[in-house]
Order: C-alpha cells, then sequence, then structure tokens
C-alpha cells in the first residue's frame, strides 16, 4: 500500500466526494417529493393519476439507473431536446428513487390502522389535515428503515454518473486507475470515501427511527 500515493490524491477523491454528495442530495430530495406525491395519489385512489402512478412506480424500479440514463443524455437529443450532464443525472436519480420512494411510503400508510384515520375524522379533522397530523406521522415511522435504505441506495447508485463524464468518485478512481496503474491504493480510497458518506446516514437512520417511536409514532394500534 503506498500511502504517498493516497495522500497525493485525497484532494481528488474530495472534489469527487463533492459531486457524488451534491447531485445525489438533490436526487434524493427529488426523489422524496415524487414519492409522496405518487404515494398520495395512490392512496386517495385519485381515478386515473392513481394507474399512472402505478404505472410509473412499476417502470422506475424495473428499468436500471444506467439505461434511464443512457435514454436522457443520448436518446432524447434525437428528438432534439439536449440537457446536461448534471440535469440528467439529477432527472435519472429522480426517476429510480422517485419509485421506490413511492413504495417505502406506501408501505408505511398501509401500516396504519383505518381506525386511526376514523377517529381523526370523528373530531372533525379534514382528510388533508388527518393525514398530515395523524396519519402521515406513523406512517413515517414505520417507513423510516426503508426510506434510509433507499437514501443509501440513492446515493450508491449515483457511481453510475461516470458514463455521463462527471467527475465524480467513481470517475476520479478510474482516471487515477488507469493513469497510474495504482488498483489498489485507488479501490482502497473509493470504499472508504463511499464508507465516509454513507455510514453518518445509517447512524442518522436509526436516531430518527429511534425519536419518532420515542415520541409514540410507531404505533398505529386503536387503543
Amino acid at each position: 500500500m503506498d500511502w504517498s500515493f493516497i495522500g497525493a490524491h485525497v484532494p481528488d477523491y474530495l472534489e469527487g466526494a463533492w459531486v457524488t454528495l451534491r447531485f445525489g442530495l438533490y436526487g434524493v430530495l427529488c426523489s422524496l417529493a415524487v414519492g409522496v406525491l405518487c404515494c398520495l395519489v395512490r392512496y386517495f385512489r385519485i381515478p386515473v393519476l392513481r394507474q399512472v402512478a402505478a404505472g410509473y412506480v412499476e417502470l422506475a424500479r424495473n428499468t436500471p439507473l444506467l439505461v434511464q440514463l443512457f435514454f436522457l443524455y443520448a436518446g432524447l437529443p434525437r428528438v432534439g431536446i439536449r440537457l446536461s450532464a448534471e440535469a440528467c443525472a439529477v432527472i435519472g436519480l429522480t426517476f429510480l428513487g422517485g419509485g421506490y420512494m413511492a413504495e417505502a411510503f406506501r408501505s408505511g400508510l398501509d401500516a396504519v390502522d383505518r381506525s386511526q384515520a376514523e377517529a381523526g375524522a370523528c373530531i372533525g379533522l379534514t382528510p388533508a389535515q388527518n393525514i398530515r397530523y395523524v396519519i402521515f406521522p406513523q406512517a413515517l415511522a414505520t417507513a423510516v428503515p426503508a426510506v434510509f435504505a433507499n437514501v443509501i441506495f440513492l446515493i450508491k447508485e449515483t457511481s453510475v454518473f461516470s458514463v455521463l463524464a462527471m467527475m465524480d468518485l467513481m470517475n476520479v478512481a478510474d482516471t487515477l486507475r488507469t493513469g497510474g496503474g495504482r488498483t489498489v491504493e485507488v479501490l482502497f480510497m473509493l470504499a472508504a470515501a463511499y464508507l465516509l458518506i454513507l455510514l453518518p446516514v445509517s447512524v442518522a437512520a436509526t436516531l430518527v427511527e429511534r425519536r419518532l417511536r420515542y415520541a409514540g409514532f410507531g404505533d398505529s394500534r386503536p387503543v
């Protein structure tokens, strides 16, 4: 292990980590918004939109991100739509992640006993208030593990951004490997970089889940 090589290229990995984190965060936040929207559309059984959301979820979850990126970056220009590599990265990650987040939130909502919604309606809450104050907090406590698992999954999926010539962690590692031939050192730094990014997410998931359950949102059984 050549530690001098590792020390010399730490700045390169920091730049790549910033790209991975930045666009991964954009994709995760947009995925959460899309996931919640699709979940609510299906939960309230809105005609037509419910079928569209279900079709989108199946398409998103059953096609690889790499294929989606190629479609955005190489396919759309064929019909006159050109997007930057950064825009393709965020849109692709959002498209993929939205489907997974929708299923995570749906599983949480399904876990909430129907009597909770009935109790909210009995005390005069509107459907929107019922969702906001009664159902969604309980559903979120159940969905937290799946949501954070999806966050970790999506950040790891940013490794395919290298096909868009973005200088993310994977592209930095591949450039150093082909240029210097230090495969062991390059892969060691790549694994360490992803670990440093994702370990705090895992810790945060545990803390958030415990906090929600301690606050009493994890038990939706009728009293």
